[in-house]
């Protein structure tokens, strides 16, 4: 059991790692809530964030067990860059406005789930040592640091929607932490042994870089899956039976 200080000590140990390693967390959150209405986007980033701390906290008790699985890392690192290829280009899903918001919703919570979990392995290692074993003590620092990554996510949505460009950046880093999973899967190291600095950084690099050129191809003039606020009245306007062009009239 630890004293009050150690306790205190360890307390702010874990935030801190947990804020540290959080960054590209953040970046998901952001990427898969950017395509929502505003008054939707905090549901799908709670509905995506509270069970993605549930995981963590569950891999705590199993890291040791999970970093030495094979191939674990390598189906990681694959679903890593399939969700950052989506994320450039947010699918729709229904036309019924109310069926696809509620779809894009649990999508975005969903997307936020998956991704923390795969890119959660490495961090939990440090979060699970400065713990030092103590559950309540992980919980607490899990919980105390997640209303600030849930703000930092938000910060991060107004910088997308203004500078869309980013939203390719946030990709590419995903690309980049799946290519540095998989080179590590210890299925690989172990029958080519640790990688070398230069593979760490070509291989991630490549695959970083090819779903920048992705992500650039498909860019068009406005950013692709962006909640785009409809026109007053337009919407009232067509299911009235009245055309754009007589509605301007009026």
């Amino acid at each position: 059991m630890l004293s009050n200080a150690a306790f205190g000590i360890a307390l702010a140990e874990i935030v801190w790692i947990n804020l540290l390693l959080s960054g590209d967390n953040a970046v998901v959150i952001a990427l898969a809530s950017r395509s929502l209405p505003p008054h939707l986007q905090k549901w799908g980033i709670i509905l995506g964030t509270v069970p993605a701390v549930v995981l963590r906290i569950a891999f705590s008790g199993v890291v040791a067990y999970l970093m030495t699985v094979p191939f674990l890392k390598i189906v990681g690192g694959a679903l890593l860059v399939w969700i950052a290829y989506g994320l450039l280009r947010p699918e729709r899903c229904e036309k019924n406005e109310h069926r696809r918001t509620a779809c894009t919703v649990w999508m975005a919570a969903w997307t936020i789930i998956v991704a923390d979990a795969v890119m959660s392995l490495d961090n939990v290692v440090a979060i699970a040592a400065a713990a030092q074993g103590d559950m309540t003590l992980l919980v607490i620092g899990l919980v105390i640091s997640m209303p600030i990554v849930i703000c930092g996510a938000g910060l991060l949505i107004r910088l997308l929607r203004r500078y869309p460009i980013l939203v390719v950046a946030g990709a590419s880093l995903l690309g980049f932490i799946a290519g540095d999973l998989v080179i590590t899967d210890p299925w690989l190291t172990g029958w080519f042994g640790d990688p070398n600095s230069l593979v760490r950084l070509v291989v991630p690099a490549s695959i970083a870089a090819a779903l920048a050129a992705a992500g650039l191809a498909r860019r068009g003039p406005k950013p692709d899956g962006a909640y785009v606020e409809p026109q007053r009245g337009t919407i009232g306007a067509r299911r009235r039976g009245i055309s754009s062009r007589d509605h301007r009239l009026l």
